[in-house]
């Protein structure tokens, strides 16, 4: 797992708000939401994971350097 650097973790929490819209890419858990799920920001905590409330009730996050997301609502 990578380590987030302050200047990325400040970025990171400015392109994905709390409320914004993100769809899933790609994560490597057996637990995760199908590629394609859709959910709502909650917040990047201070490791850089990007918190998702999934659309399907899924809760994990996506985690930096591991997992991928794309903001959706400024499309």
């Amino acid at each position: 797992m990578r380590v987030i650097s302050k200047e990325e973790l400040k970025s990171l929490r400015k392109q994905y708000t709390a409320g914004c819209r993100v769809e899933l890419l790609q994560m490597d858990d057996i637990q995760a939401p199908p590629i394609g799920t859709k959910g709502t920001v909650i917040g990047v905590d201070d490791i850089g994971s990007i918190m998702v409330k999934w659309d399907n009730g899924c809760g994990l996050s996506v985690a930096y350097g591991e997992d991928r997301c794309r903001r959706i609502d400024n499309e």
